[in-house]
């Protein structure tokens, strides 16, 4: 609302400044009509430019994080033991796979 007052009155301040300060009609070879096409012309320009939205670089968002796939893997029913057994010099230890 304060917007749409501030733009009536400076529309009107503008109009009451252009009637107060107009001179005499005088065609003058279009000057007038081309000054004040221009000046429409700039206003609007400038206008438009200042009223448009501001646009900054955001920064990007973190990447989104996917959780991996789960992978089952299949218990097979053989694993390794360490198994003690005597070799003739002395006790040794090795790896024996034992399946159920």
């Amino acid at each position: 609302m304060r917007k749409l007052a501030a733009a009536i009155l400076a529309i009107a301040l503008g109009v009451g400044w252009l009637v107060a300060t107009v001179p005499e009609a005088k065609a003058d070879g279009g000057q007038i009509a081309a000054g004040l096409a221009g000046g429409l012309i700039g206003g609007a320009l400038l206008g438009s430019a200042l009223a448009s939205p501001r646009v900054y670089a955001a920064p990007l968002p973190p990447p989104t994080y996917y959780a991996p796939v789960p992978v089952y893997v299949d218990d097979s029913e053989c694993r390794l033991i360490r198994e003690r057994y005597w070799d003739g010099y002395g006790y040794r230890v090795r790896r024996v796979q034992v399946c159920e």
